[in-house]
C-alpha cells in the first residue's frame, strides 16, 4: 500500500493492523491534526476514519478488477483531545456486491471514544 506522498503520510496516519473485515490504525495529535483552537480537528478524525474504511474494503474485493471508493461518511465527535494519538477501529457491518458499510470508532490512549463513524464504500469496477 503506497503511504508515501499520500494523505496518510501528511497526518501521520500509522496503519497497525489488517484483518478481514477488521482494520486498526493511529494517528498523532499535533500541529498536523489540529485545529486552531488547539483540539483534533474533525476533519482528520473523518480522514482516519475513511482511511481505516477504504483499507478494509479493499482488502475483501478482487483487486484485478474492483476496487473501493468512499460514498458517505458521517461522524459524531464525542470528546476533545489536545495531544498525544488517537486509534481508529473499523469492523464491516455490511458486505455486498455493490456497497459496504463500516462502523469506525476512534479512541484514545486511554479506550475513550472519540469519535464514531460510519462510512459507507461503494465498489467499483476497473478496466
Amino acid at each position: 500500500m503506497k503511504t508515501v506522498n499520500t494523505l496518510l503520510e501528511a497526518l501521520g496516519i500509522e496503519i497497525l493492523e489488517v484483518e478481514n473485515g477488521r482494520v486498526t490504525a493511529k494517528m498523532p495529535v499535533d500541529q498536523r491534526t489540529r485545529q486552531p483552537f488547539g483540539l483534533l480537528h474533525g476533519g482528520a478524525s473523518v480522514a482516519l476514519a475513511e482511511t481505516v474504511a477504504s483499507i478494509g474494503g479493499y482488502e475483501l474485493v478482487d483487486k484485478a478488477t474492483e476496487a473501493v471508493v468512499g460514498l458517505e461518511i458521517n461522524a459524531n465527535h464525542v470528546r476533545g483531545k489536545k495531544e498525544g494519538n488517537v486509534f481508529a477501529e473499523a469492523r464491516v457491518l455490511h458486505r455486498g456486491r455493490k456497497t459496504m458499510v463500516w462502523d469506525i470508532q476512534i479512541r484514545d490512549e486511554e479506550g475513550k471514544l472519540i469519535s464514531v463513524s460510519r462510512c459507507t464504500l461503494s465498489v467499483i469496477q476497473i478496466k
